[in-house]
């Protein structure tokens, strides 16, 4: 039976963050992953803000991860090799109810210590984002706030934690925990595993996970919501991250421009549902709000529309929680349950403070040879075209454009596949492909085609997103 000092429990980006920075102590570890990759649940959908801090209570434990989270993302990104984008937001007000919103989340980011925030008259919002609507009274302006690409960051953390030495095991289930005297024992789908320490990150399940061992503390009632994505060329995108707060009391809107161009649009929210699937008056709703907010907005550069899920935590009589959900129920035992916005942007923040009080508890030595840096896949895209050229002529598959749309060669495919990719979306989270003007309808075929003769299965075995398939992850290199 095999044995570990910790083992994290999910692969999305709280466990590929847990396990990166447990990865700073000498200890063995384990990352467990029901799925065929890392970053396929939560972490492969949502709204991808990195947020300044000003929406969270003044001396909470999620205000100053957040405001510490936001700080420190450029050194991050720099360190994991992950395009970001320091844009700034904007949070727009067209009346009473939404200034006093706005002069609250002002108080509030001024005692939090966020940079740089500003309240702004609609004249200077204007000279910002000449697109807005008209009727704009003001707009608060955080310019530390900015995007990135969530699954990238996940992958990213995930190949920085196995270079460092964790273990990653993919398509493995835990189906029952038990209590040992000197720690834990993990039923899977593959064997049983022993451990000294389990940190629970199973996002939309992480409380039926605890709930295996523990008596249940809160549950996770999910949400959705639908996005629009618009081609980089449309007409009328804003610059800056734009949030809209509605007269009403009700959700309002996000507009994001991206890193890799586009323009993200959403979400909807449609309450207790864990329906993947768009739907059709969630995007209608989103379509008018994008309309009603930047009217020059060309929406029929819409190129893609998709749903995403995420946990809210309650208590279990029925109360809402607003903050981070840490639970330690036994020595050795940590679970994030119901971690929501901020969450991406505090991952890494998240993942410090399970794995330092799990260091604490198994008396573990610091790891003096942990490495924080990763080097992402070659993005041909990027080089200059006599550097695009020596690179060809040294690889070849470097010169053999597979996705059009977003300039994809045939070798940053192979190396996505060699980092674990074993499905079309797999390749298409690190490198990109499908995600241009045609999504995929010119290049999905050939992609297909390369993982078929990669992995020596047979293409019609090859799947889009993963369902089904049972192949073993074959490891950053």
């Amino acid at each position: 039976m095999e044995r570990f000092d910790a083992a994290v429990i999910g692969g999305g980006l709280l466990g590929c963050f847990a396990a990166r920075e447990l990865s700073r102590w000498k200890l063995d570890i384990i990352l467990l992953e029901a799925r065929e990759d890392v970053c396929t649940g939560i972490s492969r959908a949502n709204t991808a803000v990195v947020y300044s801090g000003y929406d969270h209570k003044p001396g909470t434990l999620k205000a100053e991860m957040t405001v510490r989270a936001n700080a420190s993302f450029d050194r991050l990104c720099r360190d994991l090799d992950v395009p970001f984008s320091r844009c700034g937001s904007l949070m727009l007000s067209f009346g009473p109810r939404a200034d006093a919103v706005l002069s609250k989340k002002l108080q509030n980011g001024e005692a939090n210590g966020v940079p740089g925030l500003r309240l702004l008259d609609a004249e200077s919002a204007y000279a910002m984002e000449p697109g807005l609507a008209p009727g704009l009274r003001h707009a608060l302006f955080s310019p530390t706030a900015g995007t990135v690409n969530p699954w990238q960051l996940g992958i990213a953390a995930c190949e920085n934690a196995v270079h460092n030495g964790v273990q990653l095991r993919l398509n493995t289930k835990v189906e029952a925990l038990h209590r040992e005297a000197d720690g834990y024992l993990l039923e899977t789908d593959r064997g049983a595993i022993r451990t000294r320490a389990v940190i629970n990150c199973a996002g939309l399940a992480a409380h039926r996970v605890q709930e295996l061992l523990f008596s249940p503390s809160v549950r996770i009632v999910p949400s959705a919501g639908d996005y629009l994505v618009l081609d980089k060329n449309s007409a009328g995108k804003p610059a800056h991250i734009l949030e809209y707060e509605p007269e009403e009391k009700a959700k309002g809107m996000t507009v994001v421009p991206t890193v890799e161009g586009s323009l993200l649009l959403g979400p909807s929210e449609r309450d207790n549902t864990l329906d993947y699937a768009t739907a059709e008056n969630g995007l209608l709703w989103v379509r008018e709000q994008a309309a009603r907010l930047l009217p020059g907005l060309d929406l029929d550069g819409t190129i893609r529309s998709f749903a995403a899920v995420r946990p809210n935590p309650e208590q279990m009589d029925g109360r809402s929680i607003h903050s981070f959900v840490i639970e330690h129920p036994g020595q050795g035992f940590w679970s994030l349950i119901g971690i929501k916005t901020p969450g991406l942007t505090c991952a890494r923040e998240l993942g410090q403070y399970v794995a330092a009080s799990l260091a604490r508890e198994l008396h573990a030595e610091e790891n003096t040879d942990f490495d924080p840096i990763r080097r992402g896949i070659q993005k041909a895209h990027t080089l200059s075209f006599d550097e695009r050229q020596r690179l060809a002529a040294a690889e070849p598959e470097y010169g053999e454009i597979v996705c059009c749309c977003e300039d994809v060669t045939r070798g940053e495919i192979l190396e996505a596949i060699r980092r674990g990719a074993c499905t079309v979306d797999g390749v298409k989270r690190r490198v990109g492909t499908g995600m241009g003007r045609c999504q995929g309808a010119r290049c999905q075929q050939k992609i297909t085609a390369i993982l078929s003769r990669e992995l020596a299965i047979p293409e019609n075995t090859v799947t889009k997103d993963g369902k089904g398939t049972e192949i073993l992850y074959h490891g950053a290199r």
